[in-house]
């Protein structure tokens, strides 16, 4: 892997400079040297797939093995049909080796301007990097998001009478929270992930706070992987896939009504287009079925060392685990080409340009049902044509 901390200066050939070493950027960058593009990553850590290397020990990709590789590179046979957090990373430095990329790490872009028909850099140490074309790929999960909870400040301070509070970034296993209660906000893939780790994992009371009621699907049905259904039904009217998802659950789905998860009243298809993908059960179902797992009302505030739920309950765990999402914060970096919509996301991805910013590129910024690093690699490729033609 050809990378080089802290070792970069302008080039005279303007290359096409990728700015993150995640998947998506790594797809890019191996699309692009497929096609005879110099691409140059720049990677403010000092390795590839920082964000996968601080993911929590129990993580596995929701999606299969063979419906996850990158182009140009099948994900071994050896990790299994669904790969562990630490696979994903070693797959990722043999994926930039075999494409012999151009990683430099070490280097943060802070601003991207447009100067002509090129791109200007701004990035550690002063430097000012042009280059023909830019793809951002700095990740969907890059800043973690606290909700503005009354009180938070000074719970989070260590007030009289406070747990220990952390975002769900900082988890790793369930072994520092052996025989302590514990209350996690928020019940995305990783909530519920995290609550199920706790609940095996010795915590001695596990609660998981829900605002909104999420869907719940298989991982796989009779070997059919659920990422399966989320390709096929992709294109298809939202209303119809609602239906379909309705169908389904009530057909493979237990009511966990009486323990605090009523079905969704909104379709599966209408949740995913608000952003919300479903949840693949990967134990939590179980766990909530043995009472291992307590579900809550949402956090309304904090006070006095106490959280307050949405109903009025008041708790007082030992340690708050916030599984509450992350931001793009990609407004530093171009928020001033007005090509973000009112969320921060790009107004487009993939091969398409926004009209103000030509040569501008985004790719990893949605989150699709039909898998992740699926749609990052066929991103890539679509990417890479485009700026090569």
């Amino acid at each position: 892997m050809a990378t080089t901390p802290l070792a970069l200066s302008p080039q005279v050939d303007h290359p096409v400079y990728v700015i993150g070493a995640g998947p998506g950027g790594l797809a890019v960058a191996a699309a692009l040297r497929g096609r005879g593009v110099r691409a140059v990553v720049l990677e403010k850590s000092d390795a590839v797939g920082a964000s996968w290397r601080a993911h929590y020990d129990r993580l596995r990709l929701h999606t299969t093995r063979r419906l996850s590789a990158l182009p140009g590179l099948k994900i071994p046979r050896s990790f299994g049909r669904w790969v562990a957090r630490a696979d994903v990373v070693r797959y990722l430095e043999k994926y930039a080796e075999k494409h012999e990329l151009e990683i430099v790490t070490g280097v943060e872009v802070f601003r991207v301007e447009r100067s002509g028909s090129d791109w200007v850099l701004h990035a550690t140490g002063g430097r000012r990097l042009v280059g023909r074309a830019v793809v951002v790929a700095t990740g969907y999960n890059h800043t973690p998001r606290l909700p503005e909870w009354p009180g938070l400040d000074a719970y989070a301070s260590g007030g009289a009478g406070a747990g220990a509070l952390l975002h769900a970034r900082d988890y790793r296993n369930p072994e520092p929270y052996a025989g302590k209660d514990v209350l996690v906000v928020g019940i995305g893939n990783t909530g519920a992930e995290i609550a199920a780790d706790l609940a095996e994992g010795g915590a001695e009371r596990v609660r998981l706070a829900v605002r909104t009621v999420p869907h719940i699907v298989r991982r796989t049905t009779a070997g059919w992987p659920a990422q399966r259904n989320g390709i096929l039904v992709r294109r298809l009217p939202t209303g119809l896939v609602d239906r379909l998802g309705a169908l389904i659950a009530r057909v493979g789905m237990p009511d966990l009504s009486e323990y605090g998860l009523p079905r969704p009243d909104t379709g599966l298809a209408s949740r995913t287009r608000e952003g919300a993908i479903p949840v693949q059960d990967v134990g939590l179902i179980d766990a909530v079925r043995a009472g291992k797992v307590e579900i809550v009302a949402a956090v309304e505030a904090f006070e006095d060392g106490d959280v307050i739920l949405t109903d009025g309950t008041r708790i007082a765990p030992d340690v708050v685990i916030a599984a509450t999402g992350y931001r793009r914060a990609l407004e530093p970096l171009v928020g001033h080409l007005d090509v973000l919509d009112g969320r921060g996301r790009p107004v487009v991805h993939g091969a398409r340009c926004p009209r103000e910013a030509p040569g501008l590129y985004f790719t990893g910024f949605t989150n699709p049902i039909s898998g992740m690093l699926r749609e990052l690699a066929i991103d890539a490729e679509k990417i890479a044509r485009r700026i090569a033609r």
